[in-house]
């Protein structure tokens, strides 16, 4: 079974043959190792399958990750990096004084990316082709939802607005949303299988506003996007970090295909109660013990996700982040050698 068949039909409950399974790494990782990392990944092909010898440039930052510098991304917000190879953080917000609302205007979506990349959709609508051929998956960026709205507004006045009920926060939501619209418009043009999007909304132990906030402002954004993609066929990806419990039901009802909920946040039992078998989770195992852990301790708990979560059916995925130039090697290896002992076992 090609790999893009086996994730449709992990997605969509109908007995993939493997369990999906990723681990990615910040360029500060491949910064510190380089040629150990390389190496590394070499050594496991059935999980880095893309990967080719000497493709990483171990000194290269995209913008957001270069030490000391400032950017500002398509949004005009302006980011900043204290330390090169992990993402920095908007300091600065251009609508942080609602008074600037009424001029405010979104960018181009269709122009170029949040980070200010040209948008060549020719070459993009023919990688996609030329995916699917190879029995690739055909994945399409649909950028940040409800990290958009605090990286323009500040979180502090973010949840103040919500708190209040401010009155320009739904006409802020509706410039996002249109963005928003315009570009999964366009990426169910291209012909794409999935749509990613981002939304942090949890913290370690809550959201960041209350349900009760969350379906009365956020939902209907999310409904009429999500809906959009399901409708023409696509699947909808959702990357919020945090504890989101008590929301899930929540964005199933919109449409969400994949969620990646977090082990430490969410416990192994509420992912189960909350996930198995209603919806595809691609569980983020503990990037916070990385650092500190054995290597047994990691493979021990890849073990207990699929212990606890794997259906014959599907709706099961595992992530995992290895960001960190304090993350031993060691222990990079023993997560890739369990995803490959619970996970890639039937190929």
């Amino acid at each position: 079974m090609v790999e893009r068949e086996n994730w449709l039909r992990t997605v969509e409950f109908r007995n993939p043959e493997w369990i999906p399974c990723t681990v990615g790494f910040c360029p500060v990782n491949w910064h510190k190792y380089r040629k150990k990392l390389e190496e590394l990944v070499l050594r496991h092909p059935l999980i880095f399958k893309d990967y080719q010898k000497g493709s990483v440039n171990f000194d290269e930052f995209p913008p957001r990750y270069r030490e000391k510098e400032y950017f500002r991304d398509s949004w005009d917000c302006v980011w900043y990096c204290t330390q090169g190879g992990m993402a920095g953080q908007v300091i600065e917000h251009p609508l942080a004084d609602w008074k600037v609302l009424d001029t405010f205007k979104a960018p181009d979506p269709l122009a170029m990316t949040e980070q200010r990349e040209e948008m060549d959709w020719e070459r993009i609508k023919k990688d996609v082709e030329e995916r699917k051929s190879k029995g690739l998956l055909a994945t399409g960026s649909g950028g940040e939802l409800f990290t958009r709205l605090y990286y323009l507004r500040g979180f502090e006045n973010l949840m103040i607005d919500f708190a209040t009920d401010a009155p320009q926060l739904p006409r802020l939501i509706d410039i996002l949303l249109d963005y928003q619209m315009r570009l999964v418009d366009k990426w169910l043009e291209v012909g794409v299988d999935v749509i990613n999007f981002h939304t942090d909304m949890g913290m370690q132990n809550s959201l960041m506003i209350s349900p009760v906030k969350f379906r009365k402002y956020i939902k209907p954004m999310f409904k009429k996007i999500f809906t959009r993609c399901r409708e023409a066929g696509v699947h909808v990806y959702l990357s919020s970090d945090g504890y989101l419990l008590e929301i899930i039901n929540d964005l199933i009802e919109c449409g969400v295909s994949v969620h990646d909920p977090q082990t430490r946040a969410n416990t192994l039992d509420g992912i189960a109660s909350a996930y198995k078998g209603k919806v595809c989770a691609n569980v983020d195992l503990d990037r916070q013990m990385f650092p500190f852990c054995k290597p047994e301790d990691i493979k021990r708990q890849v073990k207990e996700v699929v212990d606890k979560l794997a259906l014959p059916e599907g709706g099961l995925m595992i992530w995992g982040a290895v960001c960190g130039e304090d993350i031993p090697l060691e222990n990079t290896e023993a997560l890739c050698e369990a995803m490959e002992d619970y996970c890639l076992k039937s190929i």
